[in-house]
């Protein structure tokens, strides 16, 4: 048979390690909630971020859009160009052939 001594070392032992094991809990739940309150932290960073990047993106978009009618206007623009310098150069073949021509009726 276990003598008192014993029981009460045994009983002794059991609570120390119960207080042991409650101060381990105690500070895994200290921990959990600093953890918890950082991830609150982060996630609201995280949804201030998004909407930032949301904001961006659209300027964004707005900015390559107008870029894209700013490309239109330049082919455009150049094309006619393009074609006013064809005419023009249509029309000085045709004024030097009318002015030899007409210089030669004169002659």
């Amino acid at each position: 048979m276990v003598s008192q001594a014993k029981k009460t070392d045994y009983t002794q032992n059991l609570i120390l390690c119960i207080e042991e094991l409650k101060t381990n809990r105690d500070c895994f739940n200290k921990q959990i909630e600093e953890i918890s309150n950082e991830k609150l932290e982060i996630e609201k960073e995280l949804e201030r971020l998004n909407r930032e990047l949301d904001k961006v993106n659209e300027g964004l978009s707005k900015k390559i859009e107008a870029k894209s009618g700013f490309d239109k206007a330049i082919e455009e623009t150049e094309s006619a160009y393009k074609k006013i310098l064809e005419t023009s150069q249509t029309l000085l073949h045709v004024l030097k052939r009318e002015k030899m021509s007409l210089k030669s009726e004169q002659d």
